[in-house]
C-alpha cells in the first residue's frame, strides 16, 4: 500500500519545517544541525501517521506516545556540563520542538505546525540577540587566582567592591608561599574585564584562570 498524496504533502511539509529550523542550528555550528533537524521532523510524521493508521479505535496515538521517549534520549545527548554551565539544551528544546511540529503535521493539524513553526524560528533566530543583550548585563565567571602576599586577598575584595561585582568566595588555600583564591563573581560583561585588568596588572599576582 503507497503513500496517499496528503502523505506525501505532509512530508514534505515536515521536511520543510525541521529544514528551515536545522538551517539555524546549523549555521550556529550546533550538534543537531540540518539534516539532523529534517530527520527528526520527518520521522515524527511518519510515526505519528503510522500510529493513526495502525491503532485501534481510541488508541490511535499509542505509537505517537513513545515518540517522545525517542526523543528524550537524542535531547539527552546532546547535553554537556562545562564547569558552571550546562550546554545543548537550547539544542535538546530545538529537537523536542521540532518533533511536536512533526507530530502535528502527521495528525493534520497544519495550521498548529505552521504556526508553531513561526514561533520557532522567532525565538531562534530574533530572541538570540536579546539574550546576547541580557548576558552582556549579567554574567557568572568563575576564578582561581595565586598571589602571594596575604594582604592581596583583601585587596581584591575591595577592588571587586568597588566595581560593585557581587561574589562568592569559595576556597582559600596555602601551597608553600603561594596563596590560591577561589570566588565566583557575578556582573556585568565591562565590570567583568575591568576585573580582568585589574588581574593582569598586578605584578604580585602570579597568574589566574577564569571559566564561564
Amino acid at each position: 500500500m503507497g503513500l496517499s498524496t496528503e502523505e506525501i504533502v505532509q512530508l514534505f511539509i515536515a521536511l520543510i519545517i525541521g529544514g528551515i529550523i536545522g538551517i539555524e542550528r546549523e549555521v550556529s555550528s550546533k550538534a543537531a544541525g540540518f539534516r539532523t533537524m529534517i530527520l527528526i521532523s520527518v520521522g515524527s510524521t511518519l510515526f505519528t501517521i503510522m500510529s493513526i493508521k495502525l491503532g485501534s479505535h481510541g488508541s490511535e496515538d499509542r505509537i505517537a506516545a513513545n515518540i517522545l521517549t525517542g526523543i528524550g534520549f537524542i535531547g539527552a545527548g546532546v547535553v554537556f556540563k562545562n564547569g558552571f554551565n550546562v550546554i545543548g539544551l537550547t539544542t535538546a528544546a530545538t529537537i523536542w520542538v521540532t518533533s511536536a511540529l512533526g507530530m502535528a503535521v502527521g495528525s493534520k493539524d497544519y495550521m498548529l505546525a505552521v504556526e508553531g513553526a513561526i514561533l520557532t524560528i522567532i525565538i531562534l533566530y530574533l530572541f538570540e540577540y536579546l539574550q546576547n543583550m541580557l548576558t552582556s548585563y549579567h554574567q557568572h565567571r568563575g576564578y582561581n587566582i595565586i598571589f602571594t602576599d596575604v594582604a592581596k586577598t583583601i585587596e581584591i575584595e575591595t577592588k571587586l567592591n568597588a566595581l560593585t561585582i557581587k561574589y562568592t568566595r569559595r576556597t582559600e588555600t596555602k601551597n608553600n608561599n603561594e596563596l590560591r583564591l577561589s570566588v565566583d563573581v557575578y556582573g556585568s560583561k565591562a565590570k567583568i574585564e575591568s576585573f580582568n585588568k585589574y588581574l593582569l596588572n598586578e605584578p604580585e599576582i602570579k597568574s589566574f584562570d577564569s571559566w564561564v
